[in-house]
């Protein structure tokens, strides 16, 4: 078992794979108890099917890394309980989040998996990790663009100060 062995499957993890992918696990477990506690909150039908996409996207994800971590004898995070479903009129309004709320913490959730995951990819000897979290990447990308017009078409999309330089007036 080398470093640099012909089948990256029987190479060892070094820490910075080990860690990153543990962090990825550990904060992807979390995004879905978020977004489960997200599907109580919303009302609107668009927004509850990308809830209910992510929450599937990212337990395939936890899948794949808990196999790999298994493998390789790294232990696991805990895993948070799925969290109830609840009804929107039971929950006080000054208590809810609002659905364009929600659409941002959705949309920069994905971004920081997006962004994670690109670093784990980065540090990665292992050729195998380093392909699985580029697959990840590509596929938060491509539902990061779904939620990026759902939030476009419903108006949820807050636009910081537009900065006009050099005269286009």
């Amino acid at each position: 078992m080398g470093i640099l062995s012909k089948n990256p499957m029987n190479e060892p993890m070094h820490a910075g794979e080990v860690f990153g992918t543990w962090l990825y696990l550990f904060t992807s477990k979390g995004s879905i108890a978020s977004y489960q506690t997200m599907l109580n909150h919303t009302g609107d039908e668009e927004l509850r099917e990308r809830l209910e996409e992510a929450i599937k996207l990212f337990k395939d994800e936890v899948t794949r890394i808990e196999t790999l971590l298994k493998e390789n004898g790294v232990g696991l995070p805990p895993t948070p309980a799925d969290r109830p479903k609840a009804n929107l009129e039971d929950i006080p309004v000054g208590a809810r989040y609002q659905d364009i709320e929600i659409a941002g913490m959705l949309a920069a959730s994905i971004t920081g998996a997006i962004v994670s995951g690109s670093a784990v990819m980065g540090q990665c000897f292992r050729e195998d990790i380093g392909a699985m979290f580029a697959q990840f990447c590509a596929q938060n990308a491509a539902f990061g663009l779904k939620v990026l017009r759902m939030n476009k078409a419903k108006g949820w999309i807050v636009p910081p100060p537009l900065h006009n330089v050099g005269g286009n007036e």
